[in-house]
């Protein structure tokens, strides 16, 4: 099954001033964004595997647009995260079959790695609602000045009929991190944790 995709939404953020003090350089996050109808939509459907496929298909397709708007090679990217809001007539479960089982790989394959867990959420809500990108180092989880997260949102989206699956990558942490923990240029990258 191929998702039927209404809208992709690309957004970049950069920030170049924190708590009054600059940002250099300034820190960048980047989210692609698909509408896409949900075919389970008002009915209980026992084998969601189809839309694992469709968690492939958008797993290449947002994180090389996020990447590509990021400005910087894949490999450069430091964080990463994904997310859906279902519409109304969906189940949670139908956001966590596009998410969990196969968006991973072709997401990391864009990166050239991603040794950490990739942080999710989803949520059902309705059109123009918030949704949170969480976002963590994507080589190791034990860093925290990566622990973060970027909120978007679709004036007309998710319809009830329809799911919002997003993705995000970053440039670098938070502006000015500084609570500790694991530091960037401590990382082995190996097990995901450190």
């Amino acid at each position: 099954m191929s998702a039927r995709i209404r809208k992709i939404i690309t957004i970049v953020e950069e920030t170049l001033i924190e708590g009054g003090k600059a940002v250099s350089p300034p820190t960048r996050r980047a989210a692609a964004l698909a509408v896409i109808e949900n075919p389970y939509a008002g009915q209980y459907v026992e084998d969601l595997s189809p839309l694992y496929e469709i968690g492939e298909e958008l797993g290449g397709l947002l994180s090389a647009r996020a990447v590509a708007a990021l400005g910087v090679p894949g490999s450069s990217v430091e964080s990463y995260g994904k997310a859906a809001a279902i519409g109304a007539d969906g189940e949670l479960e139908h956001g966590a079959a596009i998410l969990h089982p196969k968006l991973g790989a072709p997401f990391r394959k864009v990166l050239g790695k991603g040794a950490a867990l990739i942080p999710s959420s989803k949520k059902r809500t309705g059109p123009g609602a918030p949704l949170d990108i969480p976002l963590g180092h994507k080589d190791a989880a034990f860093v925290r000045s990566h622990f973060d997260g970027m909120e978007v949102s679709v004036s007309d989206a998710p319809r009830a009929d329809e799911i919002l699956v997003a993705v995000a990558v970053t440039d670098s942490g938070r502006p000015h991190a500084r609570v500790g923990g694991l530091k960037k240029d401590e990382i082995k990258g190996e097990d995901g944790l450190r």
